[in-house]
């Protein structure tokens, strides 16, 4: 197949405060095992690092790369401000920290022929660069950690509620209206799930895979959890019957521990049996997580599982109906003309 065979394919990118990991996900985009044409579209919101002085040496140097500004930082405007600036029938999400596998487009191009998904997408593979970022990928890619969700854990090729970053079919987002810019987190999930409600095909598949860095600091890992549970609380009152047992875990785990402690320190010692048996439970799942790991990660696994469901767990429960409202009220419903509750 000769390079004009293959579909064009455009790469956009949200980023914020990416300087660290910037350059090497462009790099990893760049050089892949692609013949057709591509480009790259960063969508710059306002860093305080180096991260525009790294993105203007990459326009620079390859004319693939271009660059849209972001004035609100926020990713979801991101990402539709660098749809807008594309031009390719197939559209690849990648953020700032995320390294593709060498043959990532050329596979999601050759899985949404097969497949006829309007999107496809993959692992989200979390790789550490020091012995916290490790205790923190070994979590994310744990079932005590994450449950059952595919893109964490890997599993079979199929249909799936929603996939890590996707590449997509432009008429599919265009269909879409693009990714709502209220979904401060949340913002994939929603997408496709839209998409799904209009007859679309969302596709896991574990060919697929993302390097991706976790979060530096317990601080930032849970409020990162916490930003996920708070807006995924906000999906569900969005979208009814969007919300499944999985998502419950957290938040009734949350509620079960505190009232454990409570009721251990003021009633009857029998009550701290709850969160006696959580934290017997991730410590023994870290063990099977920490394989491979040096002490000092597998250590710190622990912490990491506990920082994930407690502060995702807090964040759905604390989710004010007002922020749900205020999302309704500011958007189209969905394509299908689902019903939404608060």
């Amino acid at each position: 197949m000769s390079a004009a065979q293959y579909p064009a394919v455009s790469v956009i990118m949200p980023v914020l405060n990416e300087e660290r990991h910037l350059r090497n996900a462009v790099r990893h985009i760049l050089e892949q095992e692609y013949a057709g044409e591509m480009e790259v579209v960063i969508a710059l919101g306002p860093s305080a690092d180096r991260t525009d002085e790294i993105a203007a040496e990459l326009v620079a140097e390859d004319p693939r790369v271009h660059t849209v500004p972001n004035p609100t930082g926020r990713t979801p405007a991101a990402l539709n401000a660098a749809i807008k600036a594309s031009r390719h029938p197939i559209v690849v999400r990648v953020d700032g920290h995320g390294m593709l596998s060498p043959n990532y487009i050329a596979t999601a191009v050759r899985l949404l022929e097969e497949t006829g998904a309007q999107n496809v997408g993959g692992i989200m593979h979390a790789e550490g660069e020091n012995a916290w970022e490790d205790a923190v990928a070994a979590a994310m890619t744990s079932k005590i950690g994450v449950g059952n969700a595919a893109f964490h854990t890997g599993g079979q090729a199929g249909p799936a509620e929603t996939v890590y970053l996707g590449v997509f079919r432009r008429e599919a987002l265009e269909q879409a209206d693009g990714y709502n810019v209220e979904f401060i987190r949340a913002q994939d999930w929603e997408l496709n799930f839209r998409i799904r409600e209009a007859g679309g095909l969302i596709w896991f598949s574990p060919e697929l895979r993302v390097q991706y860095r976790p979060r530096p600091s317990v601080k930032a890992l849970a409020k990162q959890y916490k930003d996920y549970g708070r807006w995924r609380h906000v999906v569900a009152r969005y979208h009814s019957g969007s919300i499944n047992l999985r998502y419950l875990a957290p938040p009734t785990a949350v509620v079960a521990i505190a009232a454990g402690l409570v009721l251990g320190a003021t009633v009857t010692p029998w009550a701290l049996v709850v969160p006696g048996a959580y934290a017997a439970a991730i410590l023994a799942g870290s063990v099977p997580a920490g394989k491979g790991l040096s002490l000092k990660a597998r250590a710190q696994i622990p912490v990491a599982l506990a920082t994930m469901h407690m502060c995702w767990g807090f964040g759905f429960l604390t989710s004010p109906r007002s922020l749900a409202k205020k999302v309704i009220a500011s958007r189209r419903p969905s394509l299908a003309g689902s019903s939404e509750t608060v």
